[in-house]
């Protein structure tokens, strides 16, 4: 009898542990089935739309060549879609020789425009305080927020304006987490004002990550059932161990349950950043929901009741006020607003990185893509993305919260902070997404919050999110959501080959010095 696998949510955790159960666990495709509530495959990962009623991007990661080793390590495995006889790691690798990072506005300030960024701001209490922070454990920093740690001055230097933005951290975010990032990207603390070891994909992540992916997955044999929500995993306990025996779903509204064999194996995608997201248009706000809007946490709270190897979900779902962000995708109508760009910042569209305008109430940053970024894209067509750190707080030109107002007020505060005239965007779709958990997986939390990927006393369980435990990795990084995929794949089915190590860059005395020289200015 051939073993089963069942993954639950159809993200890109959910894709990669299908990929590597063919290519490493020698699966077969036919055996392996992915549930997920959406009508597309991708979880965040996501992209949509079209030139006439605008495009949609929830949000974009971002992807280095000197880290993400199980990323790198799953694509150089999948066809790209574009280019001939290449990987998806091949294809990416040529895009970024072409169009290098180089940000020549990184930092834009209200009196000056562009606000130099030789120097990281620092004084001797913030260097003191930061170096602290890098070197305590974790379990010392456990449950402490980074403001525990930092004072007031150091979140008003140009370090946290980029660093902050670069990642999305907030004041009141895990210092474990904060520390984590500073020595995961230590290389990145080096260049951070030009983002140079920033990596783009040819398009935006869903058509150049996902839909290759997807594809690959689906000519291997792979089913995915779409529109099917699962509530239940019927469980029993054998040999103290415990050991699902039946999944529950709705599938297009019609209850259905399938039976987990002995010896099946079930993944199950615990949490979602972007559960209760929503969408508004150029006239409207999008609308203020929660997890009782979607269920999208249901599952987890019930597994993890009276389990605590399962993990505490009430940590990372308990405040919207801290864990929530808005975005907003651009469909430009004509070249006047890229030409402008190009002109205030120096760089081509794709060269650049985040433009953040620090004295923004929002503090909101956009980006500028290569373009097209979506395939099919007109020539006369531009595409842009930005976010806002802080939509509670009444703008600068708009009087009213971020999360209160519609496309058109987006870009009217965003051409405020430009001094440019608002028909530089005359036309312009601007899609604002409103996202209550995106940075959830950033709260506070302590020792046994977040599951291992695979429990210890779980048979055929496996957990894969941005919500479990990997040593020295950090979370918000489509690396995350692969390396949970590949250890428990790796895990379950006795896979012979080790998940690629984290890289120690942290640990190389060249890098060390140059964080200090940089530290310093």
């Amino acid at each position: 009898m051939n073993k089963k696998a069942y993954l639950v949510g159809g993200g890109i955790g959910s894709m990669a542990a299908a990929a590597f159960m063919i290519r490493d666990g020698k699966m077969q495709g036919s055996d392996i089935t992915i549930l997920e509530a959406a009508a597309v495959a991708g979880g965040s990962l996501d992209g949509c739309g079209n030139p006439e009623q605008g495009y949609s991007m929830r949000g974009g990661r971002m992807l280095t060549f000197d880290n993400y080793e199980c990323t790198w390590d799953l694509f150089k495995s999948i066809p790209s879609l574009t280019a001939k006889n290449q990987s998806v790691l091949e294809e990416t690798i040529e895009f970024n020789e072409l169009h290098r990072s180089d940000s020549k506005a990184r930092l834009v300030d209200r009196w000056r425009g562009k606000a130099p960024v030789t120097s990281m701001g620092f004084s001797m209490q913030d260097r003191a305080e930061l170096l602290k922070l890098s070197n305590t454990d974790e379990d010392t920093l456990s449950n402490s927020r980074i403001t525990d740690w930092l004072s007031p001055p150091f979140f008003e230097t140009a370090f946290w304006y980029m660093w902050s933005t670069t990642f999305a951290f907030q004041p009141w975010h895990s210092a474990v987490e904060f520390k984590r990032y500073l020595h995961r990207f230590m290389l990145e603390f080096t260049r951070i004002e030009t983002l140079g070891g920033v990596k783009r994909t040819i398009f935006n992540q869903y058509d150049s990550l996902v839909r290759p992916l997807h594809s690959w997955l689906l000519a291997e044999g792979v089913s995915f059932v779409m529109d099917c929500a699962v509530t239940d995993l019927e469980h029993k306990t054998v040999d103290g161990m415990f050991v699902v025996s039946a999944i529950r779903c709705r599938r297009q509204g019609v209850s259905e349950v399938i039976e987990v064999r002995p010896g099946d194996l079930v993944f199950f995608q615990n949490g979602s950043m972007t559960d209760a997201s929503s969408l508004g248009s150029m006239t409207t706000a999008p609308a203020p929901l929660s997890k009782l809007d979607s269920g999208g946490w249901t599952l987890w709270e019930k597994l993890a009741q009276g389990r605590p190897e399962f993990g505490n979900p009430a940590v990372f779902n308990s405040c919207i006020a801290q864990s929530s962000w808005e975005s907003f995708t651009v469909t430009a109508k004509n070249p006047a607003f890229f030409s402008g760009m190009k002109n205030f910042s120096g760089n081509e569209a794709g060269t650049g990185g985040l433009v953040t305008f620090k004295d923004s109430n929002w503090l909101m940053s956009v980006v500028l893509p290569h373009q097209p970024h979506f395939p099919g894209q007109p020539d006369d067509v531009q595409v842009f993305w930005g976010y806002a750190l802080f939509p509670d707080r009444v703008g600068n030109f708009v009087a009213k919260p971020m999360a209160e107002c519609n496309g058109e007020e987006i870009l009217r505060e965003l051409c405020g902070h430009l001094r440019f005239d608002r028909d530089s965007l005359a036309q312009a779709i601007c899609i604002p997404c409103r996202m209550p958990y995106i940075t959830s997986m950033f709260m506070p939390r302590t020792r046994g919050d977040r599951p291992l990927p695979v429990p210890q006393n779980s048979k055929n369980l496996a957990f894969i999110s941005q919500f479990v435990e990997i040593a020295d990795d950090v979370v918000f990084t489509v690396e995350y959501s692969v390396r949970a995929a590949q250890a428990a794949v790796y895990q379950l089915l006795r896979v012979d080959r080790p998940v690629p190590a984290v890289k120690p860059h942290d640990k190389s005395l060249a890098v060390q010095f140059e964080a200090l020289i940089k530290a310093l200015r």
